[in-house]
């Protein structure tokens, strides 16, 4: 990742749920680095604070609205000449509770909001720059839970499923015209999203996750705003996780058999039913 200033020295970008947490932290770096962004957020108040705070330039914008975001995109043209990086970073927890009981209503914002509102940024932030003819970039916010059940609600979870696919999709298509799509997926972040249990969110990531630290939104900012520049001049379709670790430990079902053998002392090899018996032996820093 760059951390020189002034890298994106005429650019221009526009970043959707810009107002708080991940988004707020992408445009901080953007302009750290020179950027000139529109910042588009449901929230008009939380909004316009944070563009006169970070020199950003505001839009109220309801991602799931094809108005509203066609609007966005025309608005990022007009007020900076150019569009090089669309940063579709809306979001919402959405629905949860059990799937025979949400509500079809509640599953469609969901849906709305979470993979909607990513494929209208995508298509009229690729209209854009395909009508400029320079090429750019579209980065998408999905979620590990994309990756799989148990890292969030069943709608939130399927719904950041689809944004991790339509990336890919999104990449193939529009690659032809220089644009480049790839997707986040943060693991837990220390947001405004998780409200008051970053606690609760401590104790869980002190067993789950190996990183010792929770995460920022400044590092999953970071890795959008190496996405956005020339640095990643040749990537595209990919999906970067950033979680501490999270995916990479799996999911840690040791703990149903007594916990981690490492921090028992205990070493050696389970060889199954081949018939062999198992080894195990204490290590050299087992407790005596």
């Amino acid at each position: 990742m760059t951390a020189g200033t002034n890298a994106g020295r005429g650019r221009a970008a526009l970043v959707t749920g810009g107002a708080s947490g991940i988004g707020r932290a992408t445009v901080a770096r953007l302009r750290d680095e020179g950027w000139q962004v529109l910042l588009a957020d449901l929230n008009a108040e939380n909004g316009k604070r944070a563009a006169d705070e970070l020199g950003a330039t505001f839009v109220r914008t309801d991602v799931s609205d094809e108005d509203d975001v066609a609007a966005a995109v025309a608005a990022t043209v007009e007020a900076f000449g150019r569009l090089d990086c669309v940063v579709n970073n809306a979001g919402v927890g959405g629905a949860f509770g059990a799937l025979t009981e949400i509500e079809v209503a509640d599953w469609d914002y969901t849906f709305a909001v979470l993979v909607r509102s990513v494929f209208l940024g995508i298509k009229h932030g690729a209209l854009a720059m395909r009508a400029a003819g320079n090429g750019g970039s579209i980065v998408n916010t999905a979620s590990v839970a994309a990756f799989s059940a148990g890292a969030g609600p069943q709608a939130y979870s399927a719904a950041k499923a689809a944004v991790l696919n339509l990336g890919k999709v999104a990449a193939a298509e529009l690659g032809p015209d220089r644009i480049r799509v790839n997707t986040v997926c943060p693991g837990l972040i220390v947001t405004p999203l998780i409200g008051d249990a970053v606690e609760a969110a401590r104790s869980v990531m002190d067993e789950a996750q190996p990183w010792p630290d929770l995460g920022r939104p400044e590092d999953v900012a970071e890795v959008i705003a190496f996405l956005a520049g020339d640095a990643s001049r040749f990537v595209t379709g990919e999906e970067i996780t950033v979680d501490g670790g999270l995916r990479a430990a799996g999911p840690r079902m040791h703990a149903a058999y007594g916990g981690d053998p490492r921090n028992r002392g205990l070493v050696g090899v389970n060889r199954g039913t081949t018939g062999e018996p198992p080894v195990i032996r204490r290590g050299p820093g087992a407790a005596r």
